[in-house]
């Protein structure tokens, strides 16, 4: 696949999800697509998965809006960074925040195969989103990962 048809493929999904759009978002994914979120301990195979995850995404970051700011790419990989901007809603990370919108750095990795997104790998730092939410970064890690991980 070439650069300009990944990089369309990437801009549409970060377009459709910064209108949680599920559906249009869906319709960029491979069947198989594997999706991973290390800072939220998310990994999501398949679309039916996929589609929960984003819901849930969603409900925790109801604003979330991404901008792609620079790119790299190789064969059927793609690399792309910018921010984030997502105010933590309520309490579903298992602590309240206190509803400030967070500008974050990010970086997606993107994989491909016929014709369409077969992974994507969502890093950012966790401690970051935390102390612009008002969240302590060690109860959301809890939450997430349990005690063993929140060492």
């Amino acid at each position: 696949m070439d650069e300009r048809a990944m990089l369309d493929l990437a801009v549409g999904l970060a377009e459709a999800k910064s209108r949680q759009d599920v559906d249009a978002a869906l319709q960029l994914l491979h069947p198989a697509i594997q999706l991973e979120a290390p800072a939220l301990g998310g990994r999501a195979q398949g679309r039916a998965e996929n589609e929960r995850a984003l819901r849930w995404f969603f409900t925790v970051f109801p604003d979330y809006r991404v901008e792609l700011a620079g790119h790299a790419a190789g064969a059927d990989v793609l690399v792309c960074w910018g921010t984030a901007h997502l105010t933590m809603s309520g309490d579903r990370l298992g602590v309240p925040a206190d509803g400030a919108r967070v500008d974050l750095p990010v970086t997606i990795r993107f994989t491909f195969a016929d014709g369409l997104i077969a992974s994507e790998r969502f890093d950012f730092d966790l401690a970051t989103l935390c102390a612009g939410s008002g969240a302590s970064t060690d109860a959301v890690r809890e939450r997430l990962f349990g005690t063993e991980r929140a060492a």
